[in-house]
């Protein structure tokens, strides 16, 4: 009896490994909590989230064109059906290879040093650089840097969360001391 209860076990684990980490809502990312690549709340970064859609069916909401980055180039061997970037102004998904997109800028980036940041309307891309400087840009200029930037990002993020753990490190308790 427990050797069919731990076989029953092992299948049901086994299905979840193999189950589609991708699949979500079409609409929006908000049914994934997290980031498939870093963990961010979606919800929480809903002014930067992006959703791609793939051809056949399946689609991933990643926090940022930073991880939307990631996703394409894992993901190889899927052909985009759509690509959606949230507007910064809205937070509505929008088709990313129409909008108006930001490059740099003093506003700080989502999980890179250099923003990008997409816009329906070009009139909402220009006031938004009169106040924060960058560059307008295409989507393809934006995906681009964004791929040039992943080798800094990814190292920024690795010594930020470094130093996140050895901070949560010293502030937890220790066993009691003795006297």
């Amino acid at each position: 009896m427990n050797r069919i209860i731990l076989v029953v076990l092992i299948m049901v684990a086994s299905l979840f490994l193999v189950m589609p980490q991708t699949a979500i809502s079409a609409e929006d990312v908000v049914p994934r909590k997290g980031c498939v690549y870093c963990g961010m709340d979606l919800e929480k970064y809903d002014f930067s989230r992006m959703l791609i859609e793939y051809e056949d069916g399946t689609s991933t909401g990643v926090c940022s064109l930073h991880c939307a980055a990631l996703e394409l180039a894992v993901a190889l061997d899927k052909t985009p059906a759509s690509i959606k970037a949230a507007d910064l102004n809205t937070k509505q998904m929008i088709d990313a290879e129409k909008a108006f997109w930001v490059l740099g800028g003093t506003r700080p980036a989502v999980m890179s040093k250099r923003g990008k940041w997409a816009f329906a309307k070009k009139e909402d891309a220009e006031a938004f650089l009169k106040q924060n400087n960058g560059s307008l840009v295409s989507f393809e200029a934006a995906i681009k840097a964004a791929y040039e930037d992943i080798y800094d990002d990814t190292k920024m993020i690795r010594e930020r969360r470094k130093e996140k753990k050895m901070k949560m490190k010293m502030n937890m308790p220790g066993p009691a001391q003795e006297y």
